[in-house]
């Protein structure tokens, strides 16, 4: 495994890659930091696909709608990998609620609850590149974000902004 950190204007970021994917993102201080996966002998060193990530979140952070993420992979269970699954499928600038996300995997035959999506969306190993700020709160109010609420609000208005400057 490498890593390799990230100065976003967010916030100090731990980038973490095996040799083929992505597997960890998290900004410093965030709950769950490192997840409970993360082996113990870690060289911090640049590789391709670490610079791809960077390129990557260089264009995201510099308010332009990156392309496909590098390879992802995070661990998790098979429930909390269904919903990261799903949260990759909210469009940029868009944002979801909780129960929405529910009601999406029980349509898929996974039953479950607003509560529940919520804590697996709290274990998101890949913060941005798996956009778990995009989920918001019933009423839609910004709610549980591992990171903090004042990033979430700073990566939603930064996607704002971008859609609003490409209108005619």
């Amino acid at each position: 495994m490498f890593s390799a950190t990230y100065h976003s204007p967010a916030g100090r970021m731990l980038l973490v890659a095996s040799d083929t994917a992505l597997v960890g993102a998290w900004f410093e201080g965030q709950k769950h930091f490192g997840g409970s996966g993360l082996p113990a002998a870690i060289r911090h060193t640049e590789t391709p696909l670490l610079a791809t990530a960077r390129a990557w979140l260089n264009e995201y952070f510099a308010g332009r709608r990156p392309g496909d993420p590098p390879m992802l992979a995070p661990t998790g269970t098979p429930f909390q990998l269904a919903v990261w699954q799903m949260l990759r499928q909210i469009p940029y600038g868009s944002t979801i609620t909780y129960g929405v996300l529910a009601a999406h995997l029980s349509s898929a035959g996974i039953r479950t609850s607003p509560r529940a999506v919520g804590t697996a969306i709290g274990r998101n190993p890949i913060s941005i590149f798996i956009p778990c700020h995009r989920v918001i709160g019933a009423s839609g109010a910004l709610t549980g974000f591992a990171a903090g609420l004042s990033i979430k609000s700073f990566l939603l208005q930064l996607e704002e902004n971008v859609l609003t400057s490409s209108l005619p």
